[in-house]
C-alpha cells in the first residue's frame, strides 16, 4: 500500500502519514457515496442541517488541536490557524440555516399556473480542496454540498491531507456511512475522481489545474465550481490615509506567508505620494518576525521549497529587470522566504503578471488614476482587488472601474455575510456562499400546474 507522509514545513519532519487511495479505486468509492445519496436526501432539508449542527460543538472542542496541527502541517502561526478552526465552529450554525433558506421552494403565479421551483440534490459532488486554508476551504465545499441533500468524495491537497482528515472525521461522526468518503493522493486520485462519474466538481486551486478539469468536465457536462488565484491589484489614491493604506498592504501581501487566493500582489500608487507610501511599507514589513509558526512568529514558512523557489525565482528575475528592493530580498532559508517589498515593479516582469503566492509586496507608481485602473485590469484573472482613498464618492467610482468579481473601498474585498465569493475572468467559474452560491450545488426544477 502507499503511503503519503505529511511534512512540516517549518521543520521537515514527518507529521504524520495517510494511505493513499488507488486511482483504479476511485470510481467504486464514488459508486459508495452514490448509493448512501437517497437516503441522505430522504431526511430533508431540515433533517440534514440538524445532522450537521451536531458538529458545531465538536469542532470547537477540537480548535486549538486543530490549529496547531493546521501549523505543523502547512506552516500558518498558531494564532492564525487556531482562527480558522474556531471559525468553523462559531459559523456553522448561522451558514446551515442560510443555506436552507437559500434552497427553500419559491413560488410563482400568474392568472392560470402556478410554478414552484425546486432546488434539488445533483447527486455525488467531487471536492478538490488546496492546502493554504487546509480546512475552511473544504468546509467551504462540503457543508453546502451536504446540506443540499449530495453525498461528497474529498481529495483534499496532498500537502495537508491530516488536517483534511481530522475535518472530515468530525463531520463523518454524526453523518450516515459513506454519506462524505476521503480519498488521498496527489495529481492520479484528482484525475480519476474528475473522470469517474460524480455529477460535480467543486475545486479550488491552480488555472491550469482548473482549466483541465473544465476540459475534462465537457465530456459528460458535469457541473463545476472553480475558484483558481488571481494577482490582485490594490490602487492608492492621492486622499488615502497612508497609514492604513499601507498597514493593509502589508498585511494582505504578507498574511499566510502570501500563500492567500486574494492577496494583495500589484500596488499601484500615485507619484506624489509614493514615497511616503513605499517607505512606510517597508518599515511595516521589516518589523515582521519570520519562522516557526508554533513558536510566535508573525509569519510562518513556505508550504514546501517548490513554491519558494517559485517566489524567489520571481524575485530575482524582477530585481535584473530593474525592480528596486526596499527591504528584504535576502536572508532566506529553508522553507523561510524573508518579507520583501519591491518598487518599480512593470507589466514586462514575471513578478508583474504571473500569480506569486509568497510574501512579496510588489509597488508600481502611476501618474494617473486612468493609468492605475489600466494596469490593475491588465491582467486575466479578476478575483478581488481594493482602492484606498480619502473621498468615499470618489473612491468607490473608481472600485467601479475595475473587473474583479470582489472590490473592497478601504478594506479587504470579500463582502459581508450573505454576499457572494466570486470571482471574474480566469480566476473562477461558479462561486461560493451567498443564496445563488449555495445554489450552485443543486439542479433546478420547475413544477408547473393548473391554478
Amino acid at each position: 500500500m502507499e503511503i503519503l507522509k505529511s511534512i512540516n514545513p517549518a521543520t521537515g519532519e514527518v507529521v504524520g502519514e495517510v494511505s493513499v487511495t488507488p486511482g483504479v479505486d476511485i470510481q467504486a468509492v464514488v459508486d459508495r457515496a452514490r448509493e448512501a445519496q437517497p437516503g441522505w436526501e430522504a431526511l430533508g432539508s431540515e433533517g440534514r442541517a440538524e445532522v450537521l449542527k451536531r458538529t458545531a460543538v465538536i469542532l470547537l472542542e477540537r480548535a486549538e488541536a486543530h490549529g496547531e496541527l493546521m501549523t505543523r502541517e502547512q506552516g500558518k502561526p498558531l494564532k492564525e490557524a487556531v482562527g480558522e478552526a474556531m471559525s468553523l465552529g462559531t459559523g456553522l450554525a448561522h451558514e446551515i440555516d442560510e443555506i436552507v433558506e437559500a434552497l427553500a421552494p419559491d413560488v410563482l403565479k400568474d392568472d392560470r399556473f402556478r410554478s414552484t421551483v425546486y432546488h434539488d440534490p445533483l447527486g455525488v459532488v467531487g471536492a478538490i480542496t488546496p492546502w493554504n486554508f487546509p480546512m475552511s476551504m473544504p468546509h467551504w465545499m462540503i457543508l453546502p454540498s451536504l446540506a443540499a441533500g449530495n453525498t461528497v468524495v474529498f481529495k483534499p491537497s496532498e500537502e495537508t491531507p491530516l488536517c483534511a482528515q481530522a475535518y472530515a472525521d468530525v463531520l463523518n461522526e454524526v453523518l450516515p456511512e459513506n454519506v462524505l468518503v476521503v480519498v488521498h493522493g496527489a495529481d492520479d486520485q484528482g484525475k480519476a475522481l474528475v473522470q469517474s462519474d460524480v455529477d460535480m466538481i467543486a475545486f479550488t486551486g491552480s488555472r491550469e489545474v482548473g482549466k483541465h478539469i473544465m476540459r475534462e468536465a465537457s465530456g459528460t457536462l458535469k457541473r463545476v465550481v472553480l475558484e483558481l488565484g488571481g494577482k490582485d491589484p490594490m490602487i492608492v489614491l492621492e486622499d488615502a490615509d497612508l497609514q492604513k493604506a499601507a498597514e493593509f498592504a502589508a498585511f494582505n501581501s504578507f498574511r499566510n506567508c502570501g500563500q492567500v487566493c486574494v492577496s494583495t500582489e500589484r500596488i499601484f500608487v500615485m507619484d506624489e505620494i509614493a514615497d511616503e507610501f513605499e517607505a512606510t511599507v517597508a518599515e511595516l514589513a521589516g518589523a515582521f518576525s519570520v519562522g516557526n509558526g508554533l513558536e510566535g512568529s508573525d509569519i510562518g514558512p513556505m508550504v514546501n521549497s517548490g513554491q519558494r523557489d517559485h517566489v524567489l525565482a520571481q524575485v530575482e528575475s524582477a530585481v535584473s529587470a530593474g525592480a528596486t528592493v526596499l527591504v528584504g530580498g535576502e536572508g532566506h532559508h529553508d522553507n523561510f522566504v524573508t518579507p520583501t517589498v519591491l518598487t518599480g515593479v512593470t507589466e514586462e516582469m514575471d513578478i508583474g503578471t504571473v500569480e506569486t503566492f509568497g510574501p512579496v509586496a510588489c509597488i508600481s507608481r502611476v501618474s494617473s488614476v486612468d493609468e492605475a485602473v489600466e494596469r490593475a485590469n491588465d491582467t486575466k484573472f479578476g478575483l478581488g482587488a481594493v482602492v484606498f482613498g480619502g473621498d468615499p464618492d470618489n473612491t468607490e467610482a473608481v472600485a467601479r472601474r475595475l473587473t474583479a468579481g470582489m472590490i473592497g473601498v478601504n478594506r479587504a474585498a470579500g463582502g459581508v455575510s450573505g454576499t457572494p465569493w466570486v470571482g471574474a475572468g480566469e480566476s473562477g467559474f461558479g462561486f461560493h456562499k451567498s443564496k445563488d452560491g449555495h445554489r450552485q450545488f443543486t439542479q433546478t426544477r420547475v413544477l408547473t400546474r393548473s391554478l
